[in-house]
């Protein structure tokens, strides 16, 4: 049988695995450039050669007497994962059989120079009738190149060992044990794989040397006969040879030395913390937490990090969503590095700053998400994440870390991008609704901020000014844009931050109405006017410092989320995103499936801690929720489960669902919350938005129209500054063409064109009319802009 093909191809249709992690895991060094996840007591996937390349589905242990039983590790055993080492990513997993014969105690780390996943074995045997009748097979599921598709295998022999060899395009997996096998074979997933052969009657009948083209799966029988401890490695390379030979080298050295060598590489990184951490608990979770966000920085890209290593319901996924949240997000990754930077390391931010310029256009966009090569996934455009690297380099700058990189271009680019595209977003930071968000125009109007900063430090009073002045038109708008007095959710509560009033950022004649506007709710969630959804996107208006923590808006919608959206857990208060949110677990506990219902987030009660310290108070509270809310391997997910058990499909009050686990936006928001609890302040707000709008409440001094913002109405007593983006005349009047007056815009080192209309004394009732006459293209607009002064 030793030369048969592999019956059944391509096998079944291939799935991912669960997003449930207990653990991650990676070298440290960049030589080694493999990555690990955890989940019900085995090895998930492993990434090669990137941070978002997965290869593999699961790696798993099967084991029988060849008489009696036939148990698959992840749903036959019981787990438990304990952390030996709290300075690294080092995980011990502890399965045990059902009836108590026998335990498989396992270490799992990356070998630290080598692209080479090892996993150390100890086999008790517990029944002693069970002693010479155990048998041990290693089963795994190679999704080579991000696909179970079109993968390949076969056995092969080298080096003296028998290995098997998977393979697809360029990537190449090699798989083996130190004590080696004594059979193995290749097979067609549901067909002809080794957990059908062994289920069927515990033995191993089957010895194909082929599968090719197909979702498959290979398996090898470990020798027993040279001791109940063992240890299995997974090589990854350009080539079989190269994935074969690096893992044969690993295992030249004993486990005890690789492990040691892993531990100390991890141990190097982790910096002198600046925080006083006397409680144990919050002490080993920021600990973890910080190499969990440095776990997901790629080694090649660098300065590229992943949201996570996880796909949300991946048991439930096919290839078409293999995109998962191992993508790089500049928001999640600029929540990344602002904890990094909490934790006093510097090195990793200004990476992502670097990588971020390198990935940000020309005219100053971001992508909504990218692979870390900077390829754009989904095509997105969130304003959010076109202000995060501002707003990284600003930090960077003010604790001296920005090297000899300038971000001037980088800078300039993006606000340019924001001024001539906002202030309404395509998406708000859930992705999913276009229009004026409260936490998007906080991201925004901080960034602006931030870019005047730089303008001074660069001598530049008029780009200082200019951006101060768009900046104080955004921030004197929000209430107008995004503020509700007609709210029917709490009864003496009708003036309060909305979710996001709807408006497209289309170019054309804006007039919004936070009373009025209907929300289409993504995933199934329904139309509502938007005066009735909510979330805490508002509360960044505080943590960034644009509105002071007693504001009469800010605290009145403070008491809306926690009537409508706030939980209380067993851990402590939890807050799900917003009303109607669909992005979730189904009430019966089946994976969402593009409806849903969503459930509470841990990050948002960090988000929550921050806001009770800008008001004075301690967040004590909201730390330890989260230190609840964390899994035995302390990773913290996106979302938990918040109504009664469902024990029949894992789902437990208070614990984690479905969702995407460990998420690095969670640990990033712990991270900052116990260093601003440490400082007695909020760590990431940004002190020159603070004393301008929360203690001096700076108003804005002109009214700004774009292209892409064309204000229907304005108040009276301002100027109208005209923003285009190519020389212009400005051809206006304001008595119906009767008189008419041109007004040239000057350009500015933004590239920006700017006239300011002269309509400061024109009253109430009154309206301007303009049309604009591009010098370059000597071409007039086809019809003209009117604008009413309120």
């Amino acid at each position: 049988m030793n030369d048969r093909i592999a019956p059944g191809a391509p096998g079944i249709e291939p799935r991912w695995t669960s997003s449930a992690k207990d653990g991650i895991g990676t070298a440290y060094h960049t030589s080694s450039r493999v990555w690990f996840t955890l989940s019900h007591g085995i090895i998930n996937e492993i990434y090669y050669p990137h941070v978002d390349s997965p290869n593999t589905r699961d790696l798993q242990l099967l084991i029988t007497d060849g008489e009696t039983f036939f148990h698959e590790e992840k749903r036959d055993l019981t787990h438990r994962i304990e952390r030996p080492e709290p300075h690294a990513l080092l995980y011990r997993l502890t399965n045990t059989a059902p009836d108590e014969r026998y335990r498989i105690v396992k270490e799992v780390i990356s070998e630290p120079h080598s692209n080479v996943v090892l996993m150390n074995v100890k086999v008790e045997v517990l029944d002693s009738s069970l002693a010479d009748k155990l048998k041990i097979y290693v089963l795994l599921a190679p999704h080579l190149n991000d696909t179970g598709e079109h993968n390949s295998a076969e056995c092969l022999h080298l080096g003296g060992k028998r290995l098997l060899h998977a393979h697809r395009d360029f990537a190449h997996l090699v798989l083996g044990c130190d004590t080696d096998f004594t059979r193995t074979s290749v097979g067609f997933v549901g067909v002809s794989d080794g957990w059908r052969d062994l289920a069927d009657n515990f033995q191993m009948d089957w010895e194909y040397q082929r599968a090719e083209d197909g979702n498959i799966a290979v398996m090898g029988e470990i020798d027993l006969s040279k001791g109940l401890q063992f240890n299995v490695g997974v090589g990854m390379g350009y080539t079989c040879k190269n994935a074969a030979t690096q893992l044969v080298q690993a295992f030249v050295y004993p486990f005890e030395v690789q492990r040691k060598r892993y531990i100390e590489q991890w141990k190097r990184t982790i910096y002198d913390n600046p925080m006083p951490l006397k409680d144990p608990e919050t002490a080993n979770l920021v600990r973890l937490s910080q190499c969990i966000l440095m776990a997901h920085e790629d080694k090649m890209f660098a300065g590229a990090t992943v949201a996570s290593m996880s796909i949300p319901w991946g048991e439930t996924k096919d290839d078409s969503d293999s995109g998962g949240y191992h993508l790089v997000w500049a928001r999640d990754m600029v929540q990344t590095t602002t904890a990094l930077l909490a934790c006093g390391e510097k090195e990793s931010p200004l990476r992502a700053l670097t990588w971020l310029s390198c990935v940000q256009g020309e005219d100053g966009g971001m992508p909504q998400n990218s692979k870390i090569d900077g390829t754009a996934y989904w095509k997105g455009v969130q304003l959010d994440e076109i202000a995060a690297p501002v707003i990284l380099a600003w930090r960077l700058q003010q604790v001296d870390a920005l090297e000899k990189f300038d971000p001037t271009i980088m800078v300039r680019r993006a606000v340019r991008y924001l001024i001539l595209h906002g202030p309404v977003t395509a998406q708000e930071r859930w992705e999913e609704n276009e229009g004026y968000s409260p936490s998007t125009l906080a991201a925004v109007i901080s960034a602006i901020i931030c870019a005047a900063d730089f303008a001074d430090l660069r001598e530049d009073p008029e780009i200082a000014q200019f951006l101060r002045d768009y900046s104080d038109w955004a921030a004197a708008s929000l209430e107008t844009w995004t503020v509700t007095d007609r709210g029917e959710l709490v009864p003496g509560k009708p003036r309060h931050y909305v979710r996001i009033t709807p408006a497209s950022p289309q170019p054309g004649c804006i007039s919004p109405d936070p009373n009025t506007a209907i929300i289409q709710v993504a995933n199934g969630g329904g139309q509502h006017p938007a005066r009735n959804v909510v979330d805490g996107g508002f509360l960044q208006l505080v943590r960034m410092g644009i509105r002071a923590a007693d504001d009469p808006i800010i605290t009145d919608t403070v008491e809306v989320i926690d009537a409508v959206l706030k939980r209380d857990l067993p851990q402590g208060p939890c807050w799900r995103r917003y009303n109607h949110d669909g992005y979730g677990q189904h009430l019966d506990g089946r994976a969402f499936d593009g409806t849903g219902e969503g459930r509470c987030w841990p990050l948002l009660s960090g988000e929550r801690g921050h806001y009770e310290l800008a008001a004075g108070r301690d967040p004590s509270l909201y730390i330890k929720a989260i230190e609840g809310f964390a899994n035995a391997g302390g990773m913290l997910t996106e979302q938990v489960w918040d109504t009664d058990d469902l024990p029949e499909r894992e789902m437990f009050f208070g614990e984690p669902s479905g969702s995407a686990m460990p998420l690095c936006w969670a640990h990033a928001e712990y991270i900052s919350l116990v260093r601003s609890r440490s400082e007695g302040a909020v760590f990431d707000r940004i002190e020159s938005v603070y004393q301008r709008y929360a203690v001096n409440k700076t108003q804005n001094r002109v009214e700004i129209w774009t292209l892409a913002h064309q204000p229907a109405e304005i108040l009276a007593g301002k100027p109208l500054r005209v923003i285009v983006d190519t020389a212009a005349v400005i051809h206006w009047s304001t008595d119906k063409w009767k008189t008419r007056h041109d007004l040239e815009a000057h350009e500015n080192s933004l590239g920006l064109y700017a006239a300011d209309l002269p309509i400061e004394q024109l009253p109430s009732g009154g309206v301007v009319v303009f049309t604009i006459h591009w010098i370059e293209e000597d071409r007039w607009e086809e019809h003209d802009f009117t604008v009413q002064i309120q």
